[in-house]
């Protein structure tokens, strides 16, 4: 049923990518002031810091695209309550699907890193973070999910 907890989980899902596609996730200052580097799920853009003007951009729509084939997932998913195995399936995939972005995020992050400033770190900020939230999110909802089939299947035996 729709209004299962299980189905807050899996909305809190969709609502953690979009705040993927919405936020910075990864930011870095060189040491000297001149450059700054962020990462969206669109692009990753280099600023100068003293002029504002935009030194390079790439884009970095395979971000974008995991975190709305998530988003997909998760909506879709919701609606699946009368099958709870293919809801558990396209949670599944939706965890790899966020398993990836993560594993892209980091990539394209530490590409960067190396271009601008070595010696430095950048940091992750809020879209990043926001992709662990969904994972969580969609791991109770899986949880939640188990649970009630293995009710249905209990009350099932004692029939």
């Amino acid at each position: 049923m729709i209004q299962r907890i299980q189905t807050v989980f899996m909305f809190l899902v969709a609502v953690a990518m979009v705040l993927v596609l919405i936020f910075p996730i990864w930011h870095q200052v060189n040491p000297s002031q001149t450059q700054m580097a962020t990462l969206t799920a669109w692009a990753l853009t280099t600023i100068d810091v003293e002029s504002g003007e935009v030194v390079a951009s790439s884009s970095m729509i395979a971000i974008a695209i995991l975190a709305f084939i998530s988003i997909g997932l998760a909506l879709f998913s919701l609606f699946q309550y009368k099958n709870r195995t293919r809801q558990m399936f396209l949670n599944m995939m939706n965890s790899l699907a966020m398993v990836i972005n993560v594993g892209l995020i980091i990539w394209f992050s530490h590409n960067a890193n190396e271009t601008i400033n070595p010696e430095v770190n950048g940091a992750f900020v809020i879209g990043f973070w926001a992709i662990f939230a969904g994972m969580i999110m969609n791991l109770l909802a899986n949880r939640f999910i188990r649970k009630d089939e293995m009710l249905v299947r209990s009350v099932d035996r004692i029939r």
